[in-house]
């Protein structure tokens, strides 16, 4: 089979082949950490998280790097709205955002570069188009120009004429043109500044990318560069002028972007109220739900989260759970289960490929995953005398759970198995009450454990309880 991936350079589906051997060098643009994490983020950071899993599960060594933009017009803003130093404000989101990636068990990046840890390498990067005639200096600014650049807008799809009637020139500046954008920009009083020859200083955003991608990913083309669509223009479009016109190199060879997300149909603001962070939504959710919720749709397309569609991914994700909680009831009768070659076992997750390798097209994947739940269940519920049914029952659940961890991320967490002594009461007297056709107890004391997160279930074999 083959991997395909959709280039928003080419506008079409392409193979995947790397520049070198099984590398694949990959870049991600981060968070500008002026602002806690929002769920918005979250799918951004996790989707690119799950494409590097499975990148890797396909064979690939994925050198992978995702910037932090640790100075920029919005912090400096932040900090002056909270009486703080722009420090002050970066380094207290950079701390929240590490903290939501491992609430999310989303992985680092192999390198996740700051930058302002990187400002004597821009400036020499500046300095080089300056030299080359793409750049120029303005009374302590510099300015890319843009029509020296004959392929700014291939990414965008945009014409010169398009973009100009979307820019203006902002009080202060002065450009030569108003396409050309800041690589350098001269520090107001009050501002954090570093030393440049051009004056006291900071960098624009778009030079920090196309500097730290090329830096540490240690080569002129990348494999692959990440990030949302929303920053087709002008971000990256302004990351691939500033690269190729320094190392007269195609600056990415595939370019991969995520849909934006809404809430409730909206764009998530501050303004409107429904502006939900990483760290709220891991208090109201489980996380294998909202993992689960992004996964439903494909990573190119929007996606509009909501209570209901959080509480359909529950549903969703409780059928896992159930069926490893009964999986596990079954496992209990045999000491040494094996590994098998089973059929349907071996479709489903051929399946599950076939679907990972068209454009990572997760919603197919979840399906083919969710089939072998169901087909899992009929084998279960039917085939008890099969000569193999321990072995089989083993190989689909440990299937299941394989890919759903090692690609997707889910199931990181091992559940809460132990009861409190008040809940196993509950439970034995449950068990009393319909030995006793107490039906009326019965039921009370079923929803009373639904209440306190445990299920029970009366089947065939007797009472049997999980944790919802």
């Amino acid at each position: 089979m083959v991997l395909q991936i959709y280039n928003s350079l080419t506008k079409q589906l392409e193979e995947l082949k790397p520049i070198t051997g099984k590398t694949i060098r990959m870049y991600s643009c981060g968070v500008t950490v002026y602002d806690k994490c929002h769920v918005g983020h979250a799918r951004s950071l996790y989707i690119f998280d799950v494409i590097r899993r499975y990148l890797k599960y396909r064979g690939y060594d994925v050198h992978f790097v995702r910037n932090i933009t640790d100075i920029d017009d919005k912090i400096i803003n932040r900090a002056k709205e909270l009486n703080k130093t722009s420090d002050e404000v970066s380094t207290q989101n950079i701390k929240s955002y590490y903290a939501d990636m491992e609430s999310l068990g989303v992985g680092k990046a192999d390198i996740e570069p700051r930058a302002t840890e990187n400002i004597p390498d821009m400036i020499k990067h500046i300095a080089s188009l300056i030299s080359d005639g793409f750049a120029y200096e303005s009374q302590g600014d510099v300015y890319f120009r843009v029509r020296k650049f004959p392929e700014y807008g291939k990414l965008s799809g945009q014409s010169i004429e398009k973009m100009l009637e979307a820019v203006r020139i902002e009080k202060g500046e002065k450009k030569e043109d108003p396409l050309d954008f800041a690589m350098w920009k001269k520090s107001k009083e009050g501002e954090p500044f570093w030393d440049s020859p051009w004056g006291l200083g900071r960098p624009g955003w778009h030079i920090e990318c196309s500097c730290m991608s090329l830096k540490h990913l240690q080569c002129e083309t990348l494999d692959i560069h990440a990030g949302g669509r929303d920053l087709i223009f002008p971000h990256h479009e302004n990351e691939i002028a500033q690269a190729q016109a320094l190392t007269k190199k195609p600056f990415a060879k595939y370019w991969i972007h995520h849909g934006l997300l809404t809430i409730n149909g909206q764009k998530m603001s501050k303004s409107l109220g429904n502006f939900v962070t990483v760290e709220d939504a891991v208090k109201k959710y489980a996380v294998d739900d909202l993992k689960i919720f992004f996964l439903t749709s494909a990573y190119t397309s929007a996606i509009d989260f909501s209570d209901e569609k959080m509480a359909d991914a529950h549903k969703a994700s409780e059928r896992f759970d159930i069926l490893f909680w009964k999986a596990s009831h079954i496992m209990e009768k045999y000491s040494s289960p094996r590994m098998m070659t089973v059929d349907f076992v071996e479709r489903y997750k051929a399946e599950f490929i076939e679907a990972m390798d068209d454009d990572f097209n997760t919603p197919k994947a979840l399906a083919a995953l969710f089939n072998l739940v169901s087909e899992t269940y009929r084998f279960i519920e039917a085939e008890e005398s099969h000569a193999d049914y321990g072995n089989y029952v083993y190989t689909a659940v440990e299937t299941i759970e394989g890919l759903g961890r090692e690609i997707f991320g889910l199931f990181l967490r091992e559940p809460d198995l132990k009861l409190s002594p008040e809940d196993e009461q509950l439970i034995a007297d449950r068990v009393e009450a319909r030995k006793n056709k107490d039906f009326k107890k019965s039921d009370d004391l079923r929803d009373l454990l639904k209440t306190r997160g445990i299920v029970v279930e009366d089947t065939k074999d007797g009472q049997t309880w999980r944790f919802a």
